[in-house]
């Protein structure tokens, strides 16, 4: 095997270091600085120099090819040969000698060199190397010479020639170095390592064929899809349109009404059609589906315009009401926000066999909360109504604290919390106070009858529940003044319509004596930093007639 030695001591060349390879010229036999002979079929010296001198490659190019590491012959991957060592690793000796001196050109000039002259010594890894140095040396020249298209082809030929050789990093190495030196993308040279690349890697497997789905089973699998919210409502309704009778069954249509309870979508021809379909199939559907169906109209705040609704409904709560008691008052809850509770099932679950009913059942807790916001329904709401109310002994807190997504979720809460504290002080106002029966209020102020804004603390927060028949005869003549915030998702998408849950509580409060204040979401994202904030809180007090501070009292 060749080995490779030092030359005999010489003032160094300008073109490199004074080394010399044992080859096709002998033994000893010194290398001149340009080699005549050269293997058959690649290029010479002279012509790739006059290529890799004058690509193309911007300063941008070339310095990407200086953050490369450099490229470790134990680093590539397994050759295809099985004469070799693993991603074309040399031996021995001469060929890392060779690696070597290509690292440490000083020139284009005498890296080409080391390349022409020992072509039975340059492996795979050797190029990526080679291409590194290059970089390296043209990115310090700022102006490099105007490439040669023949001689650009010979350099391409050469790598190609010697491309189904590489293992599939040097391939990866290679391709990204010659788009760095500026190698068109679809010359020759970048096309073979491309297909080079596709070779190595594994076969793609064919994708699954999808059936071809009609209405109702498309409309299942969409609805099925993790990402079924990327998909528009009007595929939903194209899917529904086109849809079979017999397609369409209660677990389509549980999973269309989950949709659009979810993603607070008050669509009407969907929810129309999920009435239809309750009405329908009224006499094959139990209470457990029921509650599924009807829970997107009481959130999405939307009475159906299908006439049998309500009449349905109470057939079904007559029927239902004693076997699930749980999916009965969930039944109610949705109706409460609709404001269409039917007397009858009110009669049924507030009836003494029904409490008791539920009383060791694991969900009694939810159920008896249930039942306090349908007994303070009646109350507000219902004056009429004549039958069982709800025992005082079992009434429970609504909601005992502020909800975990009010909490979280609430965007604007803090920086109006600091608006008021620094325009009425922190003893004027009292935030996510729950008043009874249960409802959380964001902001609250206690306001004299003249108007000025009173210290919390020095006042009973609460109105009396129930309410006094007459107002005017109360002791404490202050009111309470409650902001309430108007979140961007406290209404249905692509709607002014507020949620069922949030208008149900608006309402009560209203109903209970407390002075709303609404908060839209687009005023307060129209506010550009706190003091626009505090200039927009004052403007909204003193409509309502507020006056606070040295002239408020």
């Amino acid at each position: 095997m060749a080995k490779l030695r030092p030359r005999a001591p010489r003032a160094p060349s300008k073109v490199g270091p004074a080394f010399s390879f044992h080859g096709r010229g002998g033994l000893g036999r010194e290398t001149k600085p340009l080699v005549q002979g050269h293997a058959a079929g690649s290029p010479s010296p002279n012509s790739m120099l006059r290529v890799l001198l004058s690509a193309q490659a911007s300063s941008a190019r070339l310095s990407g090819l200086l953050l490369l590491p450099p490229v470790q012959p134990y680093c590539l991957g397994p050759s295809k040969w099985g004469d070799r060592p693993p991603g074309g690793a040399p031996h021995a000796g001469p060929v890392q000698g060779l690696q070597r001196l290509l690292e440490q050109a000083r020139s284009p000039g005498e890296l080409l060199r080391w390349l022409g002259q020992n072509p039975t010594k340059v492996r795979a890894h050797h190029y990526p190397v080679a291409l590194r140095r290059l970089g390296q040396l043209l990115g310090s020249q700022p102006r490099p010479p105007p490439v040669e298209q023949a001689t650009l082809q010979d350099l391409s030929q050469l790598i190609i020639r010697n491309c189904p050789s590489f293992d599939i990093h040097t391939i990866h190495v290679c391709l990204h170095l010659a788009v760095l030196l500026g190698f068109p993308s679809d010359g020759p040279l970048v096309c073979a390592l491309e297909q080079e690349q596709r070779l190595r890697l594994p076969p793609k497997p064919p994708p699954p064929l999808q059936p071809v789905l009609r209405g109702g089973l498309r409309l299942e699998a969409a609805l099925s899809c993790p990402r079924f919210q990327r998909h528009p409502q009007h595929h939903l309704i194209r899917s529904l349109a086109e849809a079979m009778p017999e397609e369409l069954t209660p677990h389509v249509m549980v999973l269309l009404a989950q949709h659009l309870a979810r993603h607070r979508l008050r669509e009407p021809q969907l929810l129309e059609a999920i009435a239809h379909f309750l009405v329908a199939q009224e006499a094959q559907l139990n209470s457990k589906v029921v509650q599924k169906l009807v829970l997107p109209f009481g959130r999405l705040n939307y009475l159906p315009l299908e006439q049998q609704f309500m009449p349905c409904l109470e057939r079904i709560l007559a029927r239902e009401a004693g076997v699930a008691p749980l999916a009965t008052v969930n039944i109610l809850m949705s109706l409460c926000q609709l404001r269409c509770l039917p007397f009858r099932a009110l009669h049924f679950v507030f009836s003494p066999g029904f409490i008791s009913h539920i009383s060791g059942t694991p969900h009694a807790l939810i159920v008896r909360r249930y039942l306090s916001l349908l007994d303070t329904a009646v109350e507000l709401e219902l004056p009429g109504y004549r039958g069982p109310r709800l025992p005082r002994r079992q009434q429970v807190p609504i909601f005992p604290q502020p909800l975990i997504t009010d909490r979280a979720r609430c965007n604007h809460k803090d920086i109006v919390a600091e608006g008021l504290r620094q325009l009425l002080g922190e003893e004027k106002y009292r935030q996510d106070l729950t008043v009874p029966p249960g409802y959380c209020t964001d902001f609250l102020l206690c306001v004299s009858s003249s108007g000025a804004v009173l210290p919390v603390r020095t006042q009973d927060p609460f109105l009396p529940y129930p309410p006094r028949s007459c107002p005017y005869t109360t002791r404490d003549p202050a009111q309470r003044v409650v902001l309430m915030l108007r979140e961007r998702w406290h209404f249905c998408r692509d709607g002014r319509v507020l949620l069922g849950s949030r208008a149900l509580r608006e309402r009560h409060l209203g109903l209970m004596g407390y002075q709303l204040l609404p908060l839209p979401f687009e005023e307060l994202e129209s506010q550009r930093g706190l003091p626009q904030l505090k200039s927009y809180l004052r403007q909204k007090l003193q409509a309502l007639g507020l006056r606070w501070g040295p002239e408020g009292g």
